[in-house]
């Protein structure tokens, strides 16, 4: 029980990783996007029409999913894991 807790206004979603969404937007190429502040950082979000999406962490972290089953996940230390 620390003195610093965001307000409770959770909806029963579970995110490991609070952020606040700071910008959102559509590119030219119908993808969806928004740019998030993390307690690590700046971070941001693409979710493309195409079903894949990718983020990007403040911890400098990146997860890119294909939207068809293979995922890619490179650590802060910059190693690879593909699902």
């Amino acid at each position: 029980m620390s003195g610093k807790s965001s307000s409770g206004s959770g909806s029963g979603s579970s995110s490991y990783t609070p952020y606040t969404v700071t910008g959102s937007g559509t590119n030219s190429q119908g993808n969806s996007y928004d740019t998030r502040s993390q307690p690590s950082g700046d971070a941001f979000h693409y979710s493309n029409t195409d079903g894949s999406y990718y983020y990007s962490n403040g911890n400098g972290s990146t997860y890119h999913n294909s939207g068809s089953g293979s995922s890619t996940y490179t650590a802060p230390n910059g190693n690879s894991y593909k699902k």
